[in-house]
């Protein structure tokens, strides 16, 4: 075979214009952007597909992994990252002892979370038999981090450790700490980072590769803000330590190479994976407006938390592949380190079993899947590099909103950063409801069956929002929340009924129509855990409502098509409704207003909002008590 014979040569070249005529045949009529074109909640339009021609404008693609601006990531060599697990520091033995014991298991990035001052023997004991220039070391302490920074590196000395392989990070995030409380660690750090200053000058010299400001862009992540909203919002407030830096004498190169995002990922695949495509190429653009000597300080270092927001206590196993999922986005996506969280984190404290899956997941992507082979899979996408595209104009332009304003401190304190999440929450609530964004087991196929025990702790992911202290408010901090929160509390009061609701469905007439409605309405009904009493069809309205009476339910949904409800939806109604809330299955548009006359006043269908009518049915006393 000739090396130079075009293989594809038999296969004539088809232009977009070609594309576009053949799908909007096979559409047959129907709207093409409606059908096709995806409007995401970040107010980008996506296309059904892309090509070479979708890339020409985008100036920035023609660079190899570890070149600036980063886009492709930091890394040439391989795709290899830290698995990161974290320790609550309450008792100090028991946290060392699960150390050791989880380094045997594959973690290569310990988090030690400090909850409680500690000493300097403590802080000797906690790293016992720990070799600190073997793993990545994270330490994270919040307003402790001056203190407990200062005996991890009395620590390392006393090791007479090279301090030149100590890696890893503090979370000191003085401005994350107000996002989430509305509170400073002390005013000082609110007005200026002149209290950091005795931080940064002990590290310089002491652990040169730490990272000591921590960017908690996750918590952007857990509030249900956008995709586009937590990257300008993160850039916002790294930016933020840049400027305060500058005003106040720092070296800005070396707080620019002390930085480290944390950034939550969430299900949106492929949005996942150009959100840190995205996020490096405009911290580069930022960093070189500070005209640094060596341009790859730029590089950002970036560690991914499979996000809490999306995450359920009802059919909870179904996390494990979100978080598998998730893992794959920031993986591909070129993250320095990655904490998958135990699919039982949002509702109970994580047990062995839990977090052995968490860390399990990651080594079979590494060891099976090896996606550490290879640097930057995601390059030669169209979809993906016009996502990144898309996200960080989108990013850009918000991000240029907020320095408009003064920046994050102010825009913060004027409130223009909680209305920005706010909105977006509320949209995203609102496609909840309306299972237009959907929670497997949740708000779309649930198990009714399934239970929970009553002291679950459904606001696991609430628990940094305690109560707040008004006297110190600066500002309303965000909301913490999962977006299953609403049906799990529905659920839950049904489990403490006295008895648990029945639904019969009243399938009758055409075949088709009835399963189908039949089928949604067991779906729609068992989001709040009633029992659902289903059959194959009713020869006659009377042999339903016989079967009805031998099984007393609570609600009676009609299940058929449009053009019989006419006929059979009043009959059925006169005859139960003083047993039963009568419900139909669809919108028959033509006849609803004769049907509301008859007194039906119950419509489910694709556009209800399932989470307040199951609300406003909970409700109906005594029929559900």
């Amino acid at each position: 075979m000739n090396n130079n014979e075009n293989l594809f040569s038999e296969f004539p070249p088809i232009e977009t214009k070609q594309w576009e005529e053949k799908i909007i045949t096979d559409l047959k009529g129907a709207d093409y952007e409606k059908k096709l074109v995806w409007k995401t909640i970040e107010s980008i339009n996506i296309k059904p597909y892309y090509r070479a021609e979708d890339l020409k404008n985008i100036d920035y693609l023609d660079t190899f992994p570890g070149d600036f601006p980063y886009l492709r990531g930091n890394k040439t060599s391989s795709n290899n990252w830290h698995i990161r697990q974290d320790i609550i520091v309450d008792n100090i033995e028991e946290a060392n002892k699960k150390a050791l014991d989880i380094l045997m298991k594959g973690v290569t990035s310990l988090a030690f979370v400090f909850i409680k001052e500690i000493n300097k023997s403590e802080i000797k004991n906690l790293f016992k038999n720990i070799s600190l220039v073997d793993i990545e070391i994270n330490l994270v302490c919040g307003k402790l981090s001056p203190k407990i920074l200062s005996l991890f590196i009395n620590e390392v000395n006393e090791q007479k450790i090279d301090k030149n392989k100590i890696e890893g990070s503090i979370d000191y995030d003085p401005l994350g700490n107000i996002t989430i409380t509305g509170t400073c660690y002390n005013l000082d750090i609110c007005e200026g980072m002149n209290k950091a200053q005795s931080i940064f000058d002990f590290a310089k010299n002491n652990i040169p590769k730490f990272k000591l400001i921590n960017i908690s862009g996750n918590n952007f992540n857990n509030a249900g803000a956008s995709i586009t909203q937590e990257i300008a919002f993160s850039l916002s407030m790294a930016n933020e330590y840049l400027a305060q830096a500058n005003e106040n004498g720092f070296d800005v190169e070396e707080i620019i190479t002390r930085i480290k995002f944390s950034l939550g990922i969430g299900s949106n695949y492929f949005m996942e994976i150009a959100k840190l495509r995205a996020i490096r190429l405009l911290w580069s653009t930022i960093v070189e407006q500070y005209k640094p000597n060596d341009k790859s300080i730029s590089k950002l270092d970036i560690h991914a938390i499979t996000s809490q927001w999306n995450k359920t206590a009802y059919a909870p196993y179904v996390n494990m592949l979100r978080t598998t999922s998730e893992a794959m986005s920031a993986i591909i996506g070129g993250i320095s380190s990655l904490t998958i969280l135990p699919f039982d984190y949002v509702y109970a404290k994580p047990n062995e079993f839990s977090e052995r899956i968490a860390r399990n997941q990651q080594l079979i992507l590494k060891e099976e899947a090896y996606l550490n082979k290879i640097v930057d899979p995601s390059a030669g996408s169209y979809y993906i590099d016009n996502l990144t595209n898309s996200l960080a104009e989108k990013a850009w332009e918000l991000f240029k909103t907020i320095e408009n304003k003064g920046g994050y401190m102010q825009a913060f304190e004027l409130g223009f950063i909680q209305k920005q999440i706010k909105e977006t929450a509320t949209k995203r609530n609102l496609n909840i409801a309306k299972r237009k964004e959907i929670l497997l087991g949740t708000n779309q196929y649930p198990n009714s069956d399934e239970t929970i025990n009553e002291n679950v702790e459904l606001d696991v992911n609430n628990k940094i929002n305690t109560k707040l202290d008004k006297s110190n408010l600066i500002a309303e901090p965000i909301k913490l929340y999962r977006a299953s929160e609403e049906f799990e509390k529905l659920r839950l009061s049904t489990e403490k009924l006295s008895k648990t609701p029945k639904v019969f469905m009243f399938t009758y007439g055409n075949l088709a129509m009835r399963k189908a409605r039949a089928t949604f309405a067991s779906n729609f009904f068992a989001c709040a855990g009633y029992k659902i009493i289903n059959n194959q069809g009713f020869e006659t309205i009377e042999k339903g409502i016989e079967c009805f009476k031998n099984n007393k339910s609570d609600i009676v949904v009609i299940c058929s098509s449009d053009s019989e409800y006419e006929n059979i939806a009043e009959k059925i109604f006169t005859q139960l409704s003083s047993e039963a809330i009568i419900v139909v299955a669809g919108y028959p548009k033509k006849i609803i207003e004769s049907l509301k006359q008859t007194g039906i006043k119950h419509f489910i269908h694709i556009k209800s909002n399932v989470l307040e009518t199951l609300k406003e049915l909970q409700g109906l006393r005594p029929v559900l008590a």
